[in-house]
């Protein structure tokens, strides 16, 4: 990745003049299906200019998973971006939005007391865990019938298709809009693409450079980007890693908030008697960065990263471990 950054071009991707930077976007709208594509600095940068672009005229809403990114994490973007009303849904399955799930909750009337829903934004992999294709399928056909849009915030959809729940093209075709990250999992520094069709792109383009994010020498980060994608094919292995770690912490007493099906293990702290900020300083002292009950595992980790956090499930599952022995010793 460092050879690739100090070898890039380093021409004007505001005028998209940039060789670097105009083959990835071609390679990975290439890879979804799509006919274009615009490179972004993030994925909550993707995600906004995705949604602003998608959106016309308020008053206008976006339905989603009421956990969802876009919703908690990308600092009311929706809000002072798009001036768009969020309709959150939380899963009735717990795990993803079902097409029934959105039925109940979209709003296609012409009542003029309501806020229209005008795009159904989805996110995959949620949580760690993946939204299935043929669920995607059935929802996409749908939005399409209504003359909704429909938007993905893939900052993991590599993770998903490691799993082998379908390649990228396979979701992507099903969106109007895809954001997908280059860090994450791929390790990149950082970077994001939006693809779509290209007068979409053209749009999202005008509105990356509305709100700063037009790039003059974008290759060093576009190389970084490129040799990150190499780094896909390593991904599977990291679900078989984690899967070991949810191994590790449920042999020594733990309990899990979530089944393990990617790269994220999600510890249930509150029933082993633990707060997070006690979590964390074990795992400082061990050399471990922990970030409450969300463990996200990546494919540089180390064996003695692995047996530095095994000693922080020890220490933290401690009281644990007493409180399960007494309960079973006889009076």
């Amino acid at each position: 990745m460092l050879h690739a950054i100090i070898q890039t071009t380093l021409l004007d991707d505001v005028y998209q003049e940039d060789p670097t930077t105009i083959s990835l976007e071609r390679h990975v709208a290439a890879l979804s299906g799509h006919s274009a594509g615009v490179f972004a600095i993030s994925g909550t940068m993707a995600n906004q200019i995705a949604l602003r672009a998608l959106l016309d005229q308020p008053p206008h809403a976006i339905l989603c998973d009421s956990r969802a990114h876009i919703i908690h994490w990308e600092a009311g973007g929706i809000a002072s971006l798009c001036g768009a009303m969020v309709q959150g849904v939380p899963p009735s399955n717990g795990e993803y939005l079902t097409l029934e799930d959105i039925q109940q909750k979209v709003v296609l009337s012409d009542d003029v007391h309501k806020c229209p829903t005008r795009v159904i934004a989805l996110e995959n992999t949620i949580s760690g865990l993946v939204h299935p294709l043929p669920e995607i399928r059935k929802i996409s056909q749908w939005v399409r019938k209504n003359g909704l849009k429909l938007h993905l915030d893939g900052a993991r959809l590599w993770e998903a298709t490691a799993a082998g729940a379908g390649d990228i093209k396979a979701y992507a075709e099903c969106f109007d809009s895809v954001s997908l990250d280059f860090s994450k999992g791929l390790g990149a520094p950082m970077g994001a693409m939006i693809v779509g069709d290209r007068d979409f792109v053209a749009r999202a383009r005008r509105i990356r450079k509305s709100v700063g994010g037009g790039m003059r020498q974008a290759g060093v980060l576009s190389a970084a980007a490129r040799a990150a994608l190499d780094n896909a094919s390593e991904l599977g292995e990291v679900h078989i890693l984690a899967k070991q770690v949810a191994r590790m912490w449920t042999e020594k007493g733990g309990k899990l908030l979530k089944r393990v099906e990617t790269n994220i293990v999600w510890v249930d702290l509150k029933d082993a008697g633990i707060r997070d900020e006690a979590f964390q300083e074990i795992g400082r002292k061990n050399g471990i960065k922990v970030d409450g009950s969300r463990l996200v595992l990546h494919y540089q980790i180390s064996d003695a990263g692995i047996q530095r956090l095994e000693r922080t499930f020890d220490e933290a599952l401690a009281g644990t471990n007493t409180k399960s022995r007494e309960a079973e010793s006889p009076q």
